[in-house]
């Protein structure tokens, strides 16, 4: 694990500062590259096997495929089943994490929550199972890494701020770095769903701050402001992902006033499968 660089940008008018932990790796980069530090740390003769779940735009299944490829590990991902169109697609994450070596294993709908709940019943003392979005108690090593490389920087900003699926990244930040607001917004149901799933983990500190955004989008669909916006920051010089970065940079916009530095989530790699959702709707 290496310390990402910090890159500062123009938006709006306003200065922001972003962590590049975009940078740390083609596949294994963002939060997921925080997420799963303890594993990577992990000696390859240890394990044999991971096991994940979710769907199949998941930039961790994504890092998970590209990590048991470095360290020889089988991968299972199980999901509901797909279409003939998204499993013959020759672009987007779930495309390069069959390449990097992923079995996937279609789960019927009726069986998959019960399959899930009962994954851990059928392992071994060599498997290891990640839950949907790296949301697991181990990811706290990798952000309190994260937080000793802000500590470090000693960059003067008052808040940080990263987007939530599960909330693991910005809960963790939080109770690291107890001297820092910490912002996120809800990219995945709305607050009560996000509190309930941090919660889960770890009772929520007070720096903890949740942005509701102005409207409701629908998880991982396309929508023209999210466009442009993610055109708006690359103008800027950095590309952010289309599914959780939008919703987080128009929730600082319209509600913080102050520096923020920026904890880039990774998850680029996607935008190739979401882009060709926006052609499809006429949106480029």
């Amino acid at each position: 694990m290496y310390n990402t660089p910090t890159t500062q940008i123009s938006v709006d008018g306003r200065v922001f500062y972003v962590k590049r932990d975009d940078l740390a790796d083609p596949f294994l980069a963002g939060n997921k590259f925080r997420k799963l530090h303890a594993l990577l740390q992990t000696p390859p003769q240890k394990l044999d096997k991971i096991i994940s779940y979710g769907g199949t735009q998941s930039n961790a299944m994504l890092a998970i495929a590209a990590m048991c490829r470095k360290k020889n590990w089988h991968f299972a991902y199980y999901t509901k089943p797909l279409s003939n169109t998204q499993k013959n697609e020759n672009y987007g994450n779930f495309f390069h994490s069959k390449k990097l070596g992923m079995e996937h294993v279609e789960i019927e709908e009726p069986y998959y929550k019960d399959f899930v709940a009962s994954m851990r019943l059928r392992m071994d003392e060599r498997t290891f199972v990640v839950d949907q979005g790296g949301a697991v108690e181990e990811a706290r090593l990798g952000l309190e890494v994260l937080a000793e490389e802000i500590r470090g920087s000693a960059l003067d900003v008052p808040s940080l701020a990263t987007p939530s699926g599960t909330g693991t990244t910005a809960l963790f930040l939080a109770l690291s770095l107890p001297e820092y607001k910490v912002y996120t917004t809800p990219c995945v149901g709305n607050s009560e769903y996000l509190k309930k799933q941090m919660s889960a983990l770890h009772p929520l500190p007070q720096n903890l701050i949740i942005l509701e955004p102005k409207k409701k989008y629908h998880f991982a669909k396309p929508y023209k402001e999210f466009l442009q916006i993610q055109q708006k920051l690359f103008s800027s010089g950095i590309e952010f992902d289309l599914i959780y970065a939008p919703s987080m940079w128009m929730a600082l916009l319209e509600q913080t006033q102050e520096e923020i530095l920026y904890i880039h989530s990774g998850g680029v790699s996607g935008n190739e499968s979401m882009l060709a959702r926006y052609r499809q709707k006429g949106f480029l």
